[in-house]
């Protein structure tokens, strides 16, 4: 009999045609409980909760559960390790795209690229003015990086060759200096005071919820934006509104929310905010590996239960 692995709607084409070529039963579906139900493995997106009445649902056989994102809080691991089920998910592969989108952000922030979007739709350009939407310069600024993984040290590597920021970083571990990009490790108090860009590049974990809140954002320089790539409940929100519309930090780039989709109240209406609907690592090349990754995972875990 075939092993089924169930889908989530929305996943790549690539990873059904992955599973299928090596015979592999495949269920798409939006209801995971339902239609998950004899599942020997789970790929599944950030958006579905595996939990334990979801693990109970499906059943005893199954062995995996593979996400298809970087991040894996959408996954209950005391449950999975309790029924023997193995985690994985897929590092590496948007490691990429996601600097990138982290750059953009800022970019975007610094040079009022919105701002200017929207000035030239609403038809106010008269003619060229020297004090129109004046923005700052990244060469020589100070990059403080929370979070020294793959996606932080390639957002710092882009930063330092491209527009010559200097870097700090903060991290559970890590060497005084990181080997990859020079940056000097420092506490996070030290690296708020000191940076003009701050970018978040943590998981999401007990520990790391609310990392960055009020107390956090008024150590921050106010000319410094943070950026976030991460997930939205690292930072407190509604801290962060209010630290925006006092002047406390000059702006702030973000792809992920505290409560997705909703956003806090009053950050839609703040013209010194960059908002992206959680899509840091929709580039083609990312996404189409990504669904590979997480098909191979169910593929090699299976083989070898």
């Amino acid at each position: 009999m075939k092993q089924k692995v169930f889908v989530s709607k929305g996943v790549p084409m690539e990873a059904i045609a992955h599973l299928k070529k090596e015979g592999y039963l495949v269920v798409q579906g939006k209801d995971v409980k339902k239609e998950g139900k004899g599942a020997h493995a789970l790929l599944c997106m950030l958006t579905v909760k595996v939990d334990e009445k979801v693990m109970d649902a499906v059943g005893s056989q199954l062995k995996v559960v593979s996400n298809m994102a970087t991040g894996l809080d959408n996954i209950d691991f005391a449950a999975a390790k309790k029924r023997g089920v193995s985690v994985a998910n897929t590092p590496g592969v948007l490691t990429e795209t996601v600097a990138e989108h982290a750059v953009a952000l800022l970019l975007t922030l610094t040079r009022r690229i919105v701002e200017g979007d929207s000035f030239m739709r609403k038809k106010k350009y008269k003619g060229w003015d020297p004090e129109l939407l004046l923005g700052v310069e990244l060469k020589g600024k100070t990059l403080g990086v929370v979070g020294h993984g793959r996606i932080g040290c390639r957002t710092a590597e882009i930063l330092q060759k491209g527009f010559d920021m200097s870097t700090l970083y903060y991290d559970i571990e890590g060497p005084d200096v990181h080997e990859v990009c020079g940056a000097r490790k420092y506490s996070l108090q030290e690296l708020l005071r000191k940076s003009d860009v701050v970018s978040i590049h943590v998981p999401l974990l007990a520990t790391t919820r609310h990392l960055i809140g009020a107390k956090e954002l008024q150590l921050m320089k106010k000319t410094a934006y943070l950026i976030n790539t991460a997930r939205g409940p690292i930072v407190d929100e509604t801290a962060l509104v209010t630290a925006l519309q006092a002047g406390e930090i000059a702006g702030a780039g973000l792809d992920v929310f505290e409560k997705e989709p909703k956003m806090a109240t009053g950050l839609s209406l703040l013209s010194n905010v960059v908002l992206t609907p959680h899509i840091a690592s929709a580039s083609r090349e990312a996404r189409g590996a990504m669904a590979q990754l997480a098909a191979q995972n169910i593929i090699a875990i299976l083989k070898n239960v």
